[in-house]
């Protein structure tokens, strides 16, 4: 790999991606977001999924997203602290709405419980096609053994243009993330493969825990994109799901610490930037090709 390039010291001498720190760069990164328009007037919320096993920080990611733009700390999506191997999430497909400032283009996390590598545990992989596919109402139970059926309540039959799904966020655990060939990585790989055959989504890793993998990093999170051993996870990750390394982020989240923290807040802030703009992407090509159908069955009708 490419980061074997310079010995063996532990990081780059230049970054390898550009950053640009402090405050005015947070400050840039929120208004961005805020003036990010929906591309349609009757969209009530900008949807996203976000999957991944347990204790991979899900949970905490979302809290993290509020963080930053609160400049506090928050709990809206409740988070594991003991970092086992079980999910904590609740079984039940929820949604968690963010606090950004921007009332024209609401943004709403999907939140399911942890991806497990079980074949019985945690939930059913078809279950995130379906949520993909807006057939899943939130409060519905997911089912390890199997996937809902049509004839469950909690199927939405009648989705509205607003509970589509517009982006796809992996959230996994640099610290362990070991084997590509891992169960988790099967499973997560067939939903990508699912959905990229069908609905042409956008995707995006979230990389969490990156203090636990590299000792340049735990002491100075600014030099994320200094570590060696960073960028060898990230291209970990690339390689086994699929994802191009221009779509997937290193974060911090936020766990023991009281008071905000610029540096995390940058990260995360360019995460969910990327995930939010995929997204409004997303809408207009839905949009683009609406238009054409219409056009052509207005044609096929004429005929």
């Amino acid at each position: 790999m490419s980061s074997n390039s310079e010995g063996e010291t532990p990081e780059f001498q230049t970054p390898w991606r550009a950053m640009t720190w402090g405050n005015p760069s947070k400050v840039s990164l929120i208004s961005g977001i805020n003036q990010i328009q929906p591309s349609i007037t009757n969209l009530k919320c900008l949807r996203v999924i976000v999957v991944g096993p347990p204790g991979s920080g899900k949970s905490s990611f979302i809290n993290s997203v509020n963080n930053a733009f609160q400049g506090r700390i928050t709990s809206n999506a409740m988070s594991d602290s003991c970092g086992g191997g079980k999910s904590f999430t609740t079984e039940q497909y929820r949604e968690c709405k963010m606090k950004t400032g921007n009332p024209k283009l609401p943004i709403v996390f999907s939140d399911v419980m942890g991806l497990e590598a079980e074949d019985k545990k945690g939930y059913h992989p078809d279950d995130i096609i379906q949520a993909i596919n807006v057939n899943l109402k939130y409060g519905y139970e997911f089912n390890p053994e199997k996937p809902i059926s049509p004839e469950d309540p909690y199927y939405n039959k009648d989705p509205d243009l607003s509970d589509e799904v517009y982006c796809l966020v992996y959230v996994l655990a640099a610290d362990k993330i070991r084997l590509a060939q891992d169960d988790i990585f099967k499973k997560l790989r067939n939903i990508r493969l699912k959905v990229c055959k069908t609905f042409g989504l956008p995707q995006v890793v979230v990389m969490t825990n990156v203090d636990q993998v590299c000792p340049v990093v735990k002491n100075n999170i600014w030099k994320v994109y200094h570590s060696k051993k960073i960028k060898e996870k990230m291209e970990l990750c690339s390689s086994s799901l699929g994802v191009p390394m221009c779509h997937i982020f290193p974060v911090k989240n936020y766990h023991e610490e009281i008071v905000s923290n610029e540096y995390m807040d940058i990260l995360i802030l360019q995460a969910f930037t990327q995930i939010i703009q995929l997204a409004k992407d997303n809408v207009e090509i839905r949009l683009e090709k609406k238009d054409s159908q219409n056009v052509r069955e207005k044609q096929t009708k004429s005929e």
